[in-house]
């Protein structure tokens, strides 16, 4: 299994936060990658090398960025032997590609043929969240059918589901459909979906057909994974891993959140997420 982390965004909401505030702080935040910030020990993205490293679930991990942030990428990646970086070669938030077009331009450019853990590089998880029981999941399901694949979900508040992609599913966790930010009253689901999807290989020649569907839509369309997954769901077999929460980094508010948490409340660094 391979691993690709979608890190290609410009955090525009959290520079522009960091922009606004007088206080002088959080001035080193300034032009950094979201991936790359610190939280706790190490850098946000480090969190999920370690832990991919330590499962064992993966055999390389591929991180899609952009021409801005490459060579920072470059020289953090230098730590580790089982990452590779890739530049979508933009530079700024108007050219973005969007992250469907970056996960299918890295399944073209290094040729992957297998199944692919896919995740957001502005994301991390509670601390009961376990690659190993998302390996062992994943596996039931291809048990099911060799085409499945496999989404997390945790539940949210009434008022958040207007912020996220809501999955319903049936008794056997199967999804049915995933429904993009919709009111409380448009759904009795509360089940947020973050930014982690395991694609079995045979799903990944479908990027190519969302993407030719896609080609004369805005970039809005093309650039929430969620929305391809939420047009895979009526065309293969796709299950659901229930968790606890995430860790969203979207703004600066988050950001700081998510730090203290990993400074002083994270209980074992070592067995973090594995």
């Amino acid at each position: 299994m391979k691993a690709v982390i979608l890190a290609a965004g410009y955090g525009t909401r959290l520079q522009r936060d960091v922009e606004a505030d007088c206080s002088g702080k959080v001035a080193h935040l300034a032009g950094r990658a979201k991936p790359l910030l610190q939280v706790g020990r190490c850098a946000l993205i480090s969190h999920w090398v370690h832990a991919l490293t330590s499962s064992g679930c993966v055999d390389c991990i591929y991180v899609i960025t952009n021409a801005l942030y490459h060579a920072a990428f470059t020289e953090w990646a230098a730590q580790f032997t089982n990452v590779k970086i890739l530049s979508d070669q933009t530079r700024s938030n108007d050219e973005r590609l969007g992250a469907v077009a970056c996960l299918q331009l890295t399944v073209k450019h290094f040729n992957i043929e297998d199944h692919v853990v896919v995740i957001g590089g502005d994301t991390l998880f509670k601390e009961d969240f376990s690659l190993g029981e998302v390996q062992q999941k994943f596996a039931d399901v291809r048990v099911k059918s060799e085409d499945g694949c496999l989404l997390l979900s945790y539940q949210c508040k009434d008022e958040e589901t207007r912020k996220y992609g809501i999955l319903e599913v049936d008794g056997d966790l199967r999804v049915l459909c995933m429904k993009e930010k919709p009111l409380p009253s448009e759904t009795k689901s509360r089940r947020a979906c973050p930014c982690f999807y395991v694609f079995s290989k045979n799903t990944l020649p479908l990027l190519d057909m969302f993407l030719e569907q896609k080609k004369n839509a805005p970039i809005e369309e093309k650039d929430a994974p969620g929305n391809f997954v939420s047009w895979l769901i009526p065309r293969k077999p796709v299950y659901v891993h229930e968790i606890s929460g995430r860790f969203d980094v979207g703004n600066l508010s988050s950001y700081i959140e998510c730090d203290l948490y990993f400074r002083e409340k994270l209980q074992d660094v070592t067995s973090y997420m594995v």
